[in-house]
């Protein structure tokens, strides 16, 4: 297995953000949800509803990929990596999902991206250094909170926009599953601060990646 100096891994993790925020991301052999399905009529005011949505989530998988960057880049278990790095990998899936219906509804991905980006993935890299099991417990917590958000989309999406619907529900299984696995790697309960607290910065992201 080959080693990377530490200027091997700031050139990847560079590579990755930049893939990440303006590029195309390396994604799974999974096929688009909503391929075979047919697209809808909204009016103006829907479609801008169900892509200010779709923005949300696309910048939340933005943040995804930074988080599991970080704590990938800290693990101290060549497992947890590697369930990391898988995690990632079908993340991108996620982003190239919301990326394609954000096109399809005439939108535009959030602006502030380099910046969710960034935050993500220091708080990754610290959640990573404060040892696997709060890592894989800080990655459950955040796809909890994730499949939470995923439902209240799906609730919100108008009836017939059943395109936008199969995407949300295949990325509220996937989440549903990385919380589950990293669990059984032994992940621990975040304290109630720390989950109150991501809480409060995931509204913040809501709010204005729906905007902007």
């Amino acid at each position: 297995m080959r080693h990377y100096s530490p200027l091997d891994q700031l050139i990847m993790q560079g590579e990755h953000a930049m893939r990440t925020i303006f590029g195309q991301p390396e994604i799974t052999e999974r096929h688009y949800p909503a391929e075979n399905i047919n697209d809808c009529q909204l009016d103006e005011e829907q479609r801008k509803h169900v892509a200010g949505l779709m923005r949300i989530n696309h910048a939340g998988e933005i943040a995804a990929q930074a988080l599991y960057s970080g704590q990938a880049l800290t693990a101290r278990l060549d497992d947890v990596r590697e369930s990391m790095n898988r995690a990632a990998l079908e993340e991108n899936d996620h982003l190239d999902w919301t990326n394609k219906r954000l096109q399809e509804l005439g939108s535009q991905r959030s602006l502030l991206a380099p910046f969710w980006y960034a935050g993500s993935f220091a708080i990754g890299a610290a959640a990573g250094a404060a040892g696997d099991k709060w890592s894989l417990g800080f990655v459950a917590e955040t796809e909890k909170q994730v499949v939470r958000h995923l439902q209240e989309h799906l609730e919100k999406l108008p009836d017939n926009d059943q395109r936008s619907r199969a995407i949300l529900q295949q990325m509220k299984e996937d989440e549903q599953h990385h919380a589950t696995v990293a669990l059984e790697h032994g992940g621990r309960d975040l304290p109630w601060i720390i989950r109150k607290l991501m809480t409060l910065t995931s509204k913040v992201m809501t709010k204005t990646a729906y905007r902007l």
